[in-house]
């Protein structure tokens, strides 16, 4: 495990960026694992300004994201389909058939699923999974378990996480209650992690999560294990370590 300490939250959104960066110059068809949520938005902002500056060329780049709520069309501004366009891909040179997010608009589980790990290994796995990290340790809507989950599953989501997002919807009841995801272990089989982390918030559970036992009661500490996982935290999230 390798730890970036930062400032504050523009700079590790800077130096996440630049971590991306220089795989997309260094491998310019690689295979992108893309994150939601406010923690990445940062991240998102530098890369876009790097393509429009003129130093960084996505016409080859792939992605997956890791999850998508179930049930919510695509046009839905809660979608993380509209939050990687809005965010990121209408700024930028990739081509929309190289984007790919499970397909939340999928009433049957299985097939989505099934249908999604199959478009991750027609890519021959990811390169770069960029996460943020849950104020109980989920990563994706990987949620504290008995057992770390494989790969891509439907998820009921926790309450403490569905209180989380009510800010994103107008109330509480419109926050889906279930999501697509993929699981510990495809994240797991990803060559690089990098994690971004900000905020006093988040300093107990991002110690809990490295500096603690391996439980999937905390799912990020699998983390632990992995050969290449790169942590960017600004100072407030390393308060306590």
């Amino acid at each position: 495990m390798r730890i970036i300490r930062t400032k504050d939250y523009n700079d590790m959104s800077r130096k996440a960026a630049n971590i991306i960066g220089a795989l997309v110059v260094t491998k310019p068809d690689c295979v992108l694992g893309l994150a939601t949520g406010s923690t990445p938005v940062g991240a998102y902002r530098h890369l876009v300004n790097a393509y429009l500056e003129g130093d960084l060329d996505f016409s080859q780049v792939k992605s997956v994201n890791l999850d998508e709520y179930k049930g919510l069309p695509r046009e839905n501004e809660q979608s993380y389909y509209y939050f990687m366009h809005d965010h990121l891909f209408r700024h930028i040179n990739i081509a929309p058939k190289n984007t790919h997010l499970p397909d939340g608009t999928e009433p049957d589980s299985a097939k989505a699923c099934e249908d999604y790990n199959r478009v991750i290994a027609s890519m021959g796995g990811v390169d770069l999974q960029l996460l943020g990290l849950g104020h109980d340790g989920h990563i994706g809507f990987n949620e504290p378990n008995d057992e770390f989950d494989k790969e891509t599953h439907c998820v009921d989501l926790t309450q403490m996480t569905i209180e989380a997002n009510q800010r994103f919807f107008n109330s509480i009841d419109e926050v889906p209650r279930q999501a697509y995801t993929m699981g510990i272990a495809t994240i797991m089989r990803a060559k690089c992690v990098l994690m971004v982390v900000s905020g006093k918030d988040k300093a107990q559970i991002l110690k809990d999560a490295f500096f603690g036992p391996i439980t999937p009661k905390v799912p990020a500490s699998v983390l632990q294990l992995h050969p290449n996982f790169i942590l960017v935290a600004d100072e407030d999230a390393l308060a306590l370590v």
